[in-house]
């Protein structure tokens, strides 16, 4: 269901697209379509997260003919895809850096919902570009602070304060500026399930953002999980995002790839940490689309004195331009 949902998104954003299913539901035929955008709407399944839609939206957000503006509702915060707030402090940084900004380029959470049954509700908006420029992406920088968010909702406005307290006396024995947000919301915008959850981002010197979340498990599903555990463990998975370390952090890999693809015709570098599988297979299928090698030059960590293997990834662009975009 969470996939049907997902082709009636991308039939929204775009015009003239041709979707054929068969009738068992296993093969799918789809020619593709104008990115039209605009202002729309769309209730997500609440199998999935809304980070499931919202991550190909930001793929393709930057491209449309008209800006698009559009309202998700479902789930904000799950155990199996991006939230809605790493997404909103991970990927629009790295969405400016390509040169798409300016004050239209948001993520809004109205309400949160946690699984199973959602009832989360985010604005996301995003200008269109003509074209992308080239990054040269090479040093990530050492970590100058730490910020987060704890969330509850339907339960005790206490867990997040002892997520927060729990995740504090682990990232400060490395450094002193930490700030984490407690974020309860009550009432309607508050969803229709319980749960709590954390999300932690530490950001460079030089920019760069890593990210690391957690939230608790669904009701009525595995074992109940203290808001102690759930920080401490938060704050584990950050540290080990920052030893993974690259200018983009995981789950953001194969956004960056794909706009250094759809660069222009100039040389583009990131410095990458050890490739997710999702990254490598992604990477296929830009061989596939648009013909597009990358050269990968491994860094090991005497050169770089820091965290896991390395990876610095070299493209030329493909010079893709934006030709719906009207000339005023």
């Amino acid at each position: 269901d969470f996939e049907a949902s997902f082709i009636r998104l991308i039939d929204k954003v775009t015009n003239g697209s041709r979707i054929e299913i068969n009738q068992t539901g296993t093969t799918l035929y789809y020619q593709p379509g104008l990115l039209y955008g605009g202002s729309l709407e769309h209730d997500c399944s609440p199998s999935r997260g809304i980070g499931y839609y919202l991550e190909s939206l930001l793929c393709l957000a930057p491209f449309m003919k008209h800006p698009l503006k559009i309202v998700l509702r479902g789930v904000t915060n799950d155990q199996v895809d991006p939230s809605v707030d790493v997404l909103k402090a991970t990927a629009l940084p790295l969405l400016k850096k390509f040169g798409v900004d300016g004050e239209s380029l948001e993520i809004k959470i109205i309400r949160r919902g946690m699984p199973p049954k959602g009832g989360g509700e985010i604005l996301f908006a995003c200008p269109v570009r003509k074209v992308l420029q080239p990054v040269q992406f090479t040093d990530p920088g050492k970590i100058k602070r730490i910020r987060g968010t704890a969330y509850s909702v339907r339960v005790s406005p206490q867990m997040a304060n002892r997520m927060v307290e729990s995740a504090r006396g682990i990232l400060n024995k490395f450094l002193p500026d930490i700030y984490i947000y407690t974020d309860h919301m009550k009432g309607v915008s508050s969803g229709k399930s319980p749960g709590f959850g954390m999300c932690l981002t530490a950001e460079t010197i030089n920019g760069t953002i890593l990210s690391a979340e957690l939230a608790s498990n669904p009701q009525g599903q595995g074992a109940a999980l203290l808001p102690e555990e759930l920080g401490q463990n938060c704050a584990k998975l950050l540290l080990e995002e920052v030893y993974r370390g690259g200018c983009v952090d995981s789950t953001n890999q194969s956004l960056a790839l794909l706009l250094m693809t759809l660069g222009q015709r100039d040389v583009s570098k990131v410095l990458l940490g050890p490739l997710s599988p999702y990254t490598i297979e992604f990477l296929r299928h830009l061989r596939s689309f648009f013909q597009i090698m990358f050269k990968i030059e491994m860094k090991t960590t005497e050169e770089e004195h820091t965290g896991g293997e390395k990876v610095l990834m070299t493209c030329v662009g493909t010079g893709f331009c934006n030709l719906s975009k009207t000339i005023r």
